[in-house]
């Protein structure tokens, strides 16, 4: 669905539930103490119910983080091997390449392709005015 219609269905189905929720938790806020550990992760769910209720008000927003944590997966089971880079800035730089690779992949650009265009660009004295143009969100591949 487009982010219009997503919204009109949240708005249908997931509002009311929500509202709800967010009436029960009022309501144990008040009945248990905030010390005990119930306490504290309701607290903590209260303190973060705006930024909760965030999907409700934007068709964009996803509902839930599965989509960045299932990018984000692959880097942190390899980060041991980062560790092994030699030092802090091999370390950096290792973050640097895994973190292009991932948002190429979110931008439906195949990895290889984007780094070896990219490359190639700078080798070839790409513009630095134009450093916007070779970023995987702007890659036109090659035919």
């Amino acid at each position: 669905m487009g982010p219009g219609q997503r919204l009109s269905a949240r708005q249908a189905r997931s509002a009311p539930l929500v509202a709800a929720f967010g009436d029960w938790l009022q309501l144990q806020c008040r009945r248990i103490s905030m010390k005990s550990r119930l306490g504290e992760k309701l607290a903590y769910i209260h303190r973060h119910w705006d930024g909760l209720q965030t999907f409700l008000h934007d068709g964009r927003v996803e509902i839930d983080s599965n989509s960045v944590e299932n990018l984000i997966r692959p880097i942190a089971l390899t980060r041991k091997n980062a560790l092994f880079a030699g030092h802090d800035e091999g370390g950096r730089s290792w973050a640097r390449i895994a973190s292009l690779i991932a948002t190429a992949k979110v931008n439906g650009v195949e990895p290889f392709a984007y780094l070896k265009t990219t490359l190639e660009a700078v080798a070839a004295s790409h513009p630095q005015a134009r450093i916007d143009d070779l970023l995987p969100w702007n890659f036109k591949p090659s035919s």
